[in-house]
Order: structure tokens, then C-alpha cells, then sequence
């Protein structure tokens, strides 16, 4: 069973802005972690710089997978060691035809290259899950897409792929309801498969959606509180405020009173930019 163990993680932007200040944070195959917290506190940086993220410089700590140093792995590496990341923001790629960019991302994860019919037989099925017109497989990745078409193409990658422990940085923004029921039913497709998640969002609906096992709040670059699914209810509920006010723990960066933001609130605003 596939573990991502993270200790005592530093990471600072290239500049030399410190945004994690020593995250201690684990995810399993056949769990699924939420990870929350107010925007501007580190989320999107780590599953960033697990990754390995050129923005990013790790000062300190250490990320495994199953014991193996994922640090020392170029990006193709992490991916193919069994790491896979949906983006917040998934760019455009012009000039790189769809399929043949799925065609390429599996083969490179086998011995041999995989057989015409069955990888349209694969392709058409991942569409087909997802929703999306099997005719979009002929467009460039992600060139004059939908916010919304975007994150669905990121999840059918994951379902292509199907990683050990898949990172999804607010892969519901820009959803619709209807989206959002499609994007969770594909998650929770890869939870019985024995998947491991580390999913940020600002949705109650989706973590209730996709039955969280536990949870994690990022607070000023560290993990500030666990516990189990009632603690993202409780920040729906309550907002910030009351790690402040019950663990005295102050909330840096605060645009204004946390008490007033719930995540379905933070989910309406533009990302604080890290």
C-alpha cells in the first residue's frame, strides 16, 4: 500500500518568500484527505511542490512515497512513481493534439506502447464518464476550453492514469452542480479502486460528495488541526475564527474576520495569488 508521508516540509517561493513553515502531513492509497484553510496559506504551494513545481524551493524536510525520496525525482519520475496532480489552473496547450497527449502520457507508463484499439476503447470510455464529447479528443489540450471542460479533462487524465495518490487542487472551481456530481462520481470511482486523494477545496458539497476519511486545516504555512469529516462541517458552519479563539492560534493574512468566511464563501472569490 502506497504511503505519501510529508515531514517537516519548507518551501519558499524562488524569491525567497517563505509560505510553508514545516508541514507534517500523510495520505495512504485507500484514503481520502481533505485539506483546507483560508486562501493565500500554503494549500495549493504544497501539492505544488510535491510535484516539483519550478516556482517553488524546498529549504528543509522531506516528501516520500513509500519510503522512496520523491524529492529527488524529476517531475516525469513523480508521475510515474505513482503521484498525479489536477491543477487549480490548467493551462492551455496549443499545438498538442488531445489524444495523441493522452496516447503519449500512458505509453510512457508502460514496456510496450499500447495498442491503437485499446487505447481508443480506454479514451472513449474516460469520455464517455466524464461527460465530454468524444469529438473534443481531437482538439488541442485545452486550447479555447471552458473553466469547467478544463477540470473535467484533468479528472479524465487521472481516470487514464489512475495514480496511487492523486492531488486535486479545487478541481470543483468553475462547476456546476451537474459537473460537480460527474468530477465526484469520478473520484469516488478511484477511491474503490483503492486510490489515495489529497483534495483542497473550499465545497462542503464535494467533500460530502466524496466522503473524506480526514481531514486537515493549513494555517500560516503549517497543518494547524486533523480530525475526521465533522471538522469540515464545522469550518462550514463557523468559518476560521475559532482556531484563533479555541486553539490561540492566530490566522495571518486576514482580509477580514474569519468568522465570516465559510467555504462556500471562499470559493466565490479570485485565489489569492502565493
Amino acid at each position: 500500500m502506497a504511503k505519501l508521508t510529508i515531514e517537516n516540509l519548507h518551501v519558499s517561493t524562488k524569491e525567497g518568500k517563505e509560505i510553508l513553515r514545516g508541514v507534517n502531513l500523510d495520505v495512504a492509497e485507500g484514503e481520502t484527505l481533505a485539506l483546507l484553510g483560508p486562501n493565500g496559506h500554503g494549500k495549493s504551494t504544497l501539492l505544488n511542490a510535491i510535484m516539483g513545481s519550478p516556482r517553488y524551493v524546498i529549504t528543509e524536510g522531506s516528501v516520500t512515497l513509500d519510503d522512496k525520496d520523491i524529492l529527488s525525482l524529476s517531475v516525469d519520475e513523480r508521475s510515474k512513481a505513482g503521484l498525479f496532480l489536477a491543477m487549480q489552473y490548467p493551462p492551455d496547450i496549443p499545438g498538442v493534439n488531445s489524444a495523441d497527449f493522452y496516447k503519449a502520457m500512458m505509453n510512457a507508463r508502460r514496456e510496450k506502447p499500447m495498442k491503437l484499439f485499446e487505447f481508443y476503447n480506454k479514451l472513449q470510455g474516460a469520455y464517455k464518464a466524464m461527460g465530454i464529447p468524444f469529438e473534443m479528443s481531437n482538439r488541442n489540450l485545452n486550447e479555447g476550453f471552458s473553466g469547467g471542460e478544463k477540470k473535467r479533462n484533468e479528472i479524465l487524465q487521472m481516470k487514464l492514469l489512475q495514480p496511487r495518490i492523486a492531488m486535486l487542487d479545487e478541481i470543483d472551481s468553475g462547476l456546476d452542480v451537474d459537473a460537480m456530481v460527474v468530477v465526484a462520481n469520478a473520484i469516488v470511482e478511484e477511491e474503490k479502486r483503492g486510490a489515495g486523494f489529497l483534495v483542497v477545496s473550499h465545497y462542503a458539497r464535494l467533500y460530502e460528495l466524496i466522503h473524506p476519511t480526514r481531514a486537515a486545516v493549513m494555517i500560516n504555512g503549517r497543518i494547524a488541526v486533523t480530525g475526521g469529516p465533522e471538522l469540515f462541517r464545522k469550518i462550514d458552519e463557523k468559518g476560521y475564527e475559532w482556531i484563533h479563539t479555541e486553539l490561540g492560534i492566530p490566522v495571518e493574512k486576514e482580509e477580514e474576520s474569519m468568522n465570516q468566511v465559510s467555504i462556500g464563501v471562499c470559493a466565490t472569490r479570485e485565489a489569492i495569488k502565493e
